[in-house]
């Protein structure tokens, strides 16, 4: 195992990791020359996630040969959170078995060592998903319908046509709804087959939507009763999806 990366926009790191480690406890982060990959699902497969960090991100990337490094997400994120605006974050090889060493070069240069832990992980068929509908808009405005849902309820409905999109939630007594048409600002793209309706889990979506930070707009595609993908971008840098199992209509 021989590498060295270094990475001055530690937000693609540091902003994203504790986040991921919300949903899943331990992955494989895969090295090559393109980048750093992650895609594992969570122990109760609701959800995937799939990041991937791209070479051009990096100031310095140096890898011998493709690395698959197992580890704790916990552990990882603990470590992250260490990291300052304006640090430096270096990932290498320690020359020993079993070893991340992160160093965070700011005022002196802080190390940190972590293990790698085997782990076990079945590639989600993420390819063969294929969606009823994709509505791209801003990043804010998801936000905004995932906390008004949330105090209404455990769920979210996701609603689409060709000519409007709404989320809502409805409780014993109270409801909530956005509703966005296709002249509202917010909503960037709209592509729908028909009319098309699925439930989700608000346990994770409002852990997702978190990610919402590092990206102005997102990606969201879903089918009636079918799984969901939100993808988040940062050009040139990042992309970040999570795909969702949908909740059984209560309607």
């Amino acid at each position: 195992m021989a590498f060295k990366i270094t990475l001055s926009d530690v937000g693609l790191l540091a902003n994203t990791i504790p986040i991921i480690a919300e949903i899943i406890d331990e992955g494989i982060f895969k090295i090559n020359k393109d980048g750093i990959s992650l895609v594992s699902p969570d122990r109760t497969m609701v959800s995937v996630t799939d990041l991937r960090i791209f070479s051009s991100a990096f100031d310095e990337f140096k890898v011998d040969a493709e690395e698959s490094l197992g580890l704790n997400l916990a552990n990882l994120a603990a470590v992250l959170k260490r990291v300052k605006g304006k640090d430096k974050l270096v990932l290498e090889s320690t020359g020993k078995a079993n070893r991340l060493k992160l160093s965070i070069v700011g005022e002196g240069v802080r190390t940190f060592e972590i293990p790698l832990i085997d782990v076990s992980v079945e590639k989600p068929p993420l390819d063969q998903l294929n969606f009823g509908g994709k509505i791209e808009l801003n990043s804010a405005t998801m936000e905004d319908g995932i906390a008004d849902a949330e105090i209404i309820g455990d769920s979210i409905v996701f609603e689409a046509s060709p000519d409007s999109f709404k989320m809502h939630a409805k409780g014993d007594v109270s409801s909530a709804q956005l509703e966005l048409g296709k002249d509202d600002k917010a909503l960037l793209k709209l592509e729908a087959q028909g009319s098309i309706k699925a439930q989700y889990p608000l346990e994770y979506l409002k852990k997702m939507i978190k990610v919402a930070k590092l990206s102005p707009q997102l990606v969201l595609e879903f089918g009636t009763d079918y799984p969901m993908r939100l993808s988040f971008k940062a050009i040139d840098k990042m992309a970040l999806s999570f795909v969702l199992a949908p909740r059984v209509s209560e309607e």
